[in-house]
């Protein structure tokens, strides 16, 4: 399909595919980009990782809150959406990469929180026109099509990634300069999508009232229950990505490097996932992805080391590469009249549950585990070290550095004083004194030594986090295998098409009953 007409007006079908396929890179930079800088943003500005666990997680939960409030308007304007989700991408990366004219921690985080808010919206309001849009250019190849847009989103992350990394060998590595790629993407979409004509949507044309779409998502106990289950999809899939590069880079491994192999093999499988949609049927492509993607994050949480991160991330990507598009497809399919409602929601709840629960948790489970990894005696002789070398550091630092020397010295006396009163030393406070120590510019051998100390735990802290997630595969594996048994027992898998009952239209199936 080349282009569709609407009325009078012309719709170039593969500008406009194109275009918003453009539009995912945005979102997948932002989410690439910024899980390679938290390590930058915790030194930069001294937060925990449960503070850059908000930060990354606003980046998802924002794009939730669009999906879910205004996934019923899609009906009312695709195009609309896709200048809003314009908007919100140019001011989110402009107003995080304003904090480094911040003068304190604490408004340095509500600033590169607020942006993270704004840049989520943009990527929410793609979503919400991305979707139905795709879906109403192929209504015959929906699930497949649904795939190849979103390979765009791994793929984005294969291209921002290795931009970032790149960058980061080079003088132009700030963490600034490499969130600034983002605006190249976002201009390039704007310039192709945003004075082209849409479609209507496929709800919309056949007459379906936003009533009628209301009813059919919120009283489907087969949408309550896929509903569910995109909690637990997105979370093994998107908390564990954003932690990633963090995580591995902290212990030697190049983490956004893994992150890129993942995306990689996760857009290739996407583009090429029409033969595996109609061999397996997306009930049992969901119970596959389901099996695997457990087993590659409980097994990431051992990888150590270059080789054994690369092929534990492999079992990993194969594993959650199907799900979103899968899931979104899936629904649409078989509840095709939840139209926009329901991928908005389908969506937006992955979103919002990952943004606001997972990533902080993780983040959170990681700060808790941290302490774990540290010797405490040569952690205690270090910071009895700095509590001397710091003070005189002043003399021979450039004054711009006075205020991070000042941040570490407080907090090394504030972790040596817990330790004196409780004789073991305090892990968010340790952690943040390091962090600082780390980041305070001072030449003395504390700072290596405090990197050192320090690598190690961040490295063990997230690990440990990823295998708190895994466990969750348990709950789909479940749920997916008893919707595959049951498309078995009815004969393979059925999609629906909106009005085919009123038509005398056969439901389209797939899958054998031998499968």
């Amino acid at each position: 399909m080349s282009d569709v007409t609407r009325g009078a007006q012309q719709i170039n079908a593969n500008r406009l595919f194109w275009g918003v396929c453009m539009a995912l890179i945005p979102t997948a930079a932002s989410f690439a980009i910024i899980g390679d800088i938290l390590g930058a943003l915790k030194a930069d500005f001294i937060l925990t990782n449960y503070q850059v666990g908000l930060i990354g997680g606003a980046a998802l939960w924002g794009m939730a809150i669009s999906q879910i409030l205004l996934g019923s308007l899609a009906d009312l304007g695709m195009r609309a959406m896709m200048r809003c989700a314009f908007a919100c991408h140019l001011i989110g990366v402009a107003v995080m990469i304003s904090a480094t004219f911040t003068s304190t921690s604490q408004t340095a985080f509500w600033v590169l929180f607020s942006g993270a808010i704004a840049l989520g919206l943009g990527n929410g309001f793609v979503e919400v026109a991305g979707n139905p849009l795709v879906a109403a250019l192929y209504p015959d190849q929906k699930t497949t099509k649904l795939n190849q847009f979103h390979a765009w989103f791994p793929g984005g992350m294969v291209i921002a990634g290795l931009a970032s990394y790149i960058l980061s060998l080079t003088f132009l590595g700030a963490w600034e300069i490499r969130l600034g790629l983002t605006f190249i993407p976002i201009l390039l979409y704007g310039a192709m999508v945003l004075t082209e004509p849409f479609p209507e949507t496929e709800g919309r044309k056949a007459g379906v009232k936003i009533g009628e779409m209301f009813r059919a998502t919120f009283t489907s106990p087969l949408f309550l229950l896929m509903f569910f289950c995109m909690m637990i999809t997105a979370s093994l899939e998107l908390g564990p990505m954003r932690w990633i590069p963090s995580v591995l880079q902290s212990g030697g491994v190049p983490g956004i490097l893994v992150l890129v192999w993942i995306s990689g093999l996760m857009a290739l499988l996407r583009f090429k996932s029409g033969p595996l949609v109609d061999r397996l049927s997306p009930t049992g492509l969901l119970l596959f992805s389901a099996v695997v993607s457990g087993l590659g994050l409980y097994l990431l949480s051992f990888a150590e080391g270059i080789v054994m991160a690369f092929t534990v991330a492999t079992v990993f990507a194969v594993g959650v590469a199907f799900f979103w598009p899968t899931m979104l497809g899936f629904v649409n399919e078989r509840i095709p009249k939840s139209g926009a409602l329901g991928l908005g929601l389908m969506g937006g709840i992955g979103m919002a549950i990952t943004g606001a629960v997972t990533i902080p948790v993780m983040g959170t489970i990681a700060d808790q585990q941290l302490p774990d990894a540290l010797p405490q005696a040569e952690v205690v002789a270090l910071l009895e070290n700095a509590a001397s070398v710091l003070p005189a550091s002043f003399a021979t630092t450039p004054e711009a550095r006075h205020t991070d020397i000042q941040q570490a010295i407080d907090l090394t006396q504030e972790s040596l004083a817990g330790f004196s009163v409780e004789g073991v030393l305090p892990g968010t406070t340790t952690a943040n004194a390091l962090r600082a120590i780390t980041s305070s510019g001072v030449e003395d051998p504390v700072v290596e030594n405090a990197a050192a100390l320090l690598g190690p735990a961040e490295n063990y802290g997230g690990r440990i986090s990823f295998r708190y997630v895994a466990p969750l595969s348990l709950i789909i594996i479940a749920v997916f295998g008893v919707l595959y048994m049951s498309d078995r027992r009815a004969g393979g898998y059925r999609a629906e098409r909106i009005g085919a009952e009123d038509q005398g239209i056969e439901p389209e199936w797939a899958g054998s009953p031998s499968r």
